[in-house]
């Protein structure tokens, strides 16, 4: 899908359909004035005899026509905005997500739409670009490679235009290549996450990470196999792989776009590329949206696929700890006491309890690129939706300025994220008789003890946990991955840059 900006008014481009909105009340945008006088007050007339009245998401399609020189230009497709006063970001987004829904189920080619009509108060263009183009991109997403007899009907619109006024035309375009390259990611995030686990797995990981390598020259990919972390004495990553016959990998992808030698934002995702429990096994009902437990480590590949479309002028490495958590007679036991990469040991009293696992050692490894800040990123606790539901992700970390950049970034895209408290107080729940801790601290706080585990590998750099078990993907009819926390996460490294 191809997105421009043009300072052409909305009734100049020959396209399938124009788009511009309607405020409450009968109200019409700039843009869908300007249409209006295209179809000699078509719209006007329409709207006076109460077609729409231009409540929130409510929507009128009207088939190309007007005056002779606009004949043939395409359909109109008014969206209700809802009334002025009320017309703020959230109100925005919904707006954006109706025109990409009226968009995307059209036969049309291509789309024209007023981008300020769907601008709310205390936004600047930018914003509504990336609004938009975020959202037409989500609707427009499907994940097909698997179907076979069944097929999806496609989504026929492919370019889009954006009309801007002059004085806006720079900073429109601008957004609109960050926009672009960031649904970009979100897309390599969802198709990851999306994709089965006989088919997603550590090694497959580590391949698309040699591709992506092989197609962008700033990037640089490494893979270590279970011979390397063995050498090493990665025991938390192993001892998670021992279950299953696809053995652990640790990828590490680094792409540099800044100066040589300025220290790199480093992207931890969580790969569990299927996740049973092990020996302490989940229950069967939904275990297959247990594919979906590596969406951390996806939304590390959407974003280093984002900054290498967009040319991102600092240095990122993304790190990705992969492994399959499987029950068999060699799978790790509950009363089993591994020891990590740090030399510390830990008494695993629930197998189901991984994803903090393969993190810790990883977290470890990472101090080698001596990181201006580390961010950590993982479906990691049901506590977690307890807390927050589907709605935001969890937010804990060692730095206060690291934590609120991270929920700026998710006020501004929509990708929200919640702070939780990380006191010391916590950390007894994580006590062992037998090793310097447990991996589990018990129901209470399940979120806030799961990150005290890991801060306890992250002491020598500032460093951030997003949990994302409630946002990472949807379930019922709708269900798919959802590539967040890619949208949150570019902002902050665009915000870095």
């Amino acid at each position: 899908m191809q997105f421009s900006v043009t300072t052409s008014t909305l009734d100049k481009p020959r396209v399938g359909i124009r788009a511009a909105g309607i405020a409450h009340k009968r109200k019409p945008a700039a843009g869908a004035s300007a249409l209006d006088a295209a179809r000699d007050g078509e719209i006007a007339a329409l709207l006076k005899a109460g077609e729409m009245d231009g409540e929130a998401g409510s929507r009128l399609l009207l088939p190309g026509g007007g005056s002779p020189g606009n004949q043939g230009k395409g359909s109109a497709l008014l969206i209700g905005l809802g009334a002025k006063k009320d017309f703020d970001a959230r109100a925005a987004r919904k707006a954006a997500q109706a025109l990409a829904a009226a968009l995307v189920e059209r036969p049309a080619t291509s789309a024209a739409i007023a981008v300020a009509d769907f601008q709310p108060r205390g936004k600047d263009i930018a914003w509504v670009v990336h609004t938009l183009v975020a959202a037409i991109s989500d609707a427009a997403y499907r994940f097909t490679p698997f179907k076979g007899k069944e097929k999806t009907t496609p989504v026929k619109l492919d370019k889009i235009q954006l009309c801007v006024e002059r004085k806006d035309a720079e900073a429109a375009k601008k957004a609109c290549t960050e926009a672009a390259a960031i649904a970009t990611g979100v897309n390599r995030a969802k198709d990851l996450g999306n994709t089965p686990p006989n088919v997603c797995y550590p090694e497959s990981l580590a391949d698309t990470a040699r591709e992506m390598a092989k197609q962008h020259k700033k990037l640089k990919a490494t893979v270590l196999d279970e011979k390397d972390l063995e050498k090493l004495g990665a025991g938390a990553i192993l001892a998670v792989g021992k279950g299953s016959e696809r053995p652990p990998r640790l990828i590490a992808m680094e792409y540099s776009g800044g100066k040589k030698g300025d220290a790199p934002v480093v992207l931890v995702g969580k790969g569990i590329t299927f996740d049973t429990g092990g020996i302490s096994l989940k229950p069967g009902a939904e275990m297959d949206e247990m594919k979906y437990d590596m969406c951390g480590a996806a939304s590390v590949f959407g974003v280093i696929e984002a900054c290498c479309e967009l040319g991102l002028p600092i240095n990122v490495v993304g790190v990705v700890t992969s492994a399959e958590n499987m029950p068999d007679g060699r799978a790790t036991r509950p009363g089993d006491i591994v020891t990590t990469l740090s030399g510390q040991t830990v008494e695993i009293l629930n197998t189901d309890a991984e994803g903090r696992l393969v993190l810790a050692d990883a977290l470890t490894w990472v101090e080698r690129y001596k990181p201006k800040a580390v961010i950590d990123i993982a479906t990691l606790t049901g506590a977690c939706i307890v807390a927050l539901g589907h709605q935001g992700a969890a937010i804990l970390g060692n730095n206060e300025r690291l934590a609120k950049s991270l929920l700026a970034a998710g006020e501004e895209t929509g990708d929200r994220g919640w702070q939780l408290p990380l006191w010391p107080e916590y950390q007894e729940q994580l006590k062992s008789n037998f090793a310097d801790m447990a991996n589990i601290g018990g129901r209470p706080a399940g979120t806030i003890t799961a990150a005290c585990f890991l801060s306890r590998y992250t002491e020598d750099y500032t460093w951030a946990h997003v949990d994302i078990a409630g946002v990472a993907w949807k379930s019922g009819k709708e269900k798919g991955a959802t590539g967040r926390p890619v949208p949150m996460l570019m902002r902050y490294l665009l915000d870095q840059a």
